[in-house]
């Protein structure tokens, strides 16, 4: 990004405010279909080629994790994993939607470098939520690779914790007030009435088909006085100088994305939608927070913070950017091989490229449980 624009900074708080080879079961269209507004086709990235030189690859190949994914003592038709151009996917035996995101080793690294992202985004905290300092029982949803739970149940040792995910990706060696459940969120949560103190959600975007029904399982689970919070992402990349433009791949990756979560029925403009707030006040909770952090895309800033987390975050999405891309962009825009790689060629080169000052905004939200809700 060359003169770089004002550093991003985060708004004050608002109140209220896979051994199988099973095909995926939704059939992507043969075709991109009727484009909205501003989306730019498959066949427009084909068109333009490739681009004309590559910026030097700075990445460090040593940043990811080396947390197994392994855990013992489950079905074995949890793990008849669907496979798609090599890549595995969770089980059909879990969930009767589908998540766009891969569960092998490669997209996992993905999720702990995230982990790192989030955590450096919040000055080394878990969560933002005014929570008890002595909870008894805290749950993470879509948990992922486990670290944040893991880390929670470190931090809250008298805690019981539970990770659930539809993946068994999770470590087996954990501490013995966690453990990890096999279990699709958007269904009748298996946890009963009033026991948690704690729920906790984190980037699930285009995985849930409605989110205010999440909320109201989140609420029921709950103890009166108890806390929930969400954080997710918008993905629209967006710039204060104009330097991410209409036709870039970086602004168009939004575009792709909500087109597709709204081909499948999982919305992905959570922000725009406000569908958090929304969703979280339908459901019933109180005392409602949000703050909106903005994350950039690469190591543009000058201040050196924003500049690790621009560094670790433009890594969350090269290490595995065709993994990322490939469920959306081929089984559910119909895009070619050929049309997704080119697009990808010209995203990495806008990343690698430091006039251009992008960043994406990520939301959490929390509220509570009313005190004297009914038992």
């Amino acid at each position: 990004m060359s003169s770089p624009a004002k550093q991003p900074q985060s708004p004050a708080p608002e109140a209220a405010s896979p051994n199988g080879e099973a095909k995926s079961p939704t059939p992507g269209p043969t075709s991109p279909g009727t484009q909205a507004s501003g989306l730019l086709s498959g066949a427009h990235w084909a068109d333009v080629g490739l681009p004309e030189a590559d910026l030097e690859n700075d990445l460090d190949s040593t940043l990811g994790s080396d947390v197994e994914s392994s855990t013992a003592s489950i079905s074995s038709s949890i793990l008849r994993y669907r496979t798609i151009n090599g890549r595995t996917y969770h089980s059909d035996s879990v969930t009767d939607g589908e998540y766009w995101g891969p569960n092998d080793k490669k997209a996992n690294e993905v999720l702990d470098i995230f982990h790192h992202v989030w955590t450096l985004t919040l000055n080394g905290n878990l969560y933002t939520a005014p929570i008890t300092d002595d909870p008894e029982n805290i749950i993470d949803i879509g948990t992922g690779t486990g670290l944040w739970a893991l880390d929670v149940a470190d931090k809250f040792p008298n805690c019981n914790v539970i990770g659930t995910d539809i993946s068994p990706i999770q470590p087996s060696w954990v501490p013995p007030n966690l453990c990890y459940e096999i279990d699709d969120a958007s269904k009748e949560w298996a946890h009963k009435d009033n026991y948690f103190d704690f729920v906790h959600i984190r980037w699930l975007t285009g995985a849930i088909k409605d989110w205010t029904a999440v909320y109201k399982e989140a609420y029921r689970c709950l103890k009166p006085g108890g806390w929930i919070e969400h954080m997710d992402c918008s993905g629209q990349v967006i710039s204060e100088d104009d330097s991410v433009t209409e036709d870039s791949a970086l602004k168009q990756w939004g575009r792709i994305w909500e087109e597709a979560g709204r081909r499948i029925g999982n919305p992905v403009n959570i922000l725009t939608a406000n569908l958090q707030e929304h969703g979280m006040k339908a459901a019933g909770f109180v005392n409602l927070t949000k703050k909106d952090y903005l994350i950039p895309v690469s190591p543009w800033p000058k201040d050196e913070k924003m500049k690790e987390i621009g560094l670790y975050f433009r890594m969350t999405w090269l290490s595995d950017i065709e993994g990322i891309c490939q469920f959306m962009f081929s089984n559910v825009m119909g895009w070619e091989k050929y049309e997704i790689s080119t697009y990808i060629a010209h995203l990495k080169a806008e990343m690698k490229n430091p006039d251009i000052h992008g960043f994406v905004v990520y939301r959490v939200v929390y509220a509570q449980k009313p005190l004297d809700a009914e038992d």
